[in-house]
């Protein structure tokens, strides 16, 4: 998957089938990171995601969700431009993007970039993360200066920056992470354990020089956090 700071491979992910995108409500990435990025095949909206879809004059295939926070004229445009729109009541168990989400997985998406999931609410982009983090196939949470993705059990992910970091975080998604193994940082790790419980694998740097660093984990979800400062 590439983007407009950083290039990521799994080692058990095909990159010649492209990602999907979901642009949920969250904080709206910077129109300028938006419209670099180019790497998917499918754009999907989650109700507020609309009006940044509508104000970056980005039309997206789907639109889905309650539209109890989306805009009238973001939501009448994309219904004069043909967007399919499936509209769900206000009163449900699952968020917008847990909707989106499993949808887009049923529809066949390969994997998934979302943007708009942070800042804004805190529970939203709780259950964001961790609907993120227990899906079957790679997804991963970005805009211009943070991002979040998950290596799982017996997977490896490479890393390659064009712009450096101010941190990388190791944060375990499940109770333990073991054989947790990342190089070319300031405190690498070699099959270590992390916990849930105290997480201390945070705020990491890249050594200066490389611009690649590779992490694996033998068993658990572990969640990647990069975060660049603002331009």
């Amino acid at each position: 998957m590439e983007f407009p700071q950083l290039s990521l491979s799994y080692s058990s992910y095909d990159e010649a089938n492209a990602p999907w995108m979901l642009v949920t409500g969250g904080r709206p990435p910077a129109p300028k990171w938006l419209a670099a990025l180019q790497d998917y095949t499918s754009c999907w909206a989650a109700d507020h995601g609309i009006d940044v879809c509508h104000q970056a004059r980005l039309l997206p295939d789907v639109l889905l969700g309650d539209g109890d926070s989306a805009s009238a004229p973001s939501w009448n445009w994309a219904g004069k431009n043909g967007v399919s729109i499936q509209k769900y009541p206000v009163a449900k168990d699952y968020t917008d993007t847990q909707l989106a989400l499993q949808l887009m997985m049923e529809a066949g998406a390969p994997a998934i970039i979302l943007t708009g999931a942070f800042g804004g609410r805190f529970d939203h982009a709780y259950s964001t993360m961790f609907s993120c983090a227990g899906i079957g196939i790679p997804c991963a949470l970005i805009d211009e200066t943070e991002s979040l993705f998950f290596v799982k059990t017996d997977q490896s992910a490479s890393l390659t920056f064009h712009a450096i970091p101010k941190a990388i975080s190791l944060l375990p998604f499940t109770e333990t992470c073991s054989g947790v193994t990342i190089n070319n940082v300031r405190w690498p790790l070699t099959d270590a354990i992390l916990t849930q419980k105290s997480p201390t694998a945070i705020s990491n740097e890249l050594l200066t020089g490389p611009k690649a660093l590779s992490i694996c984990t033998k068993t658990g979800i572990l969640g990647v956090y990069c975060y660049w400062e603002s331009p």
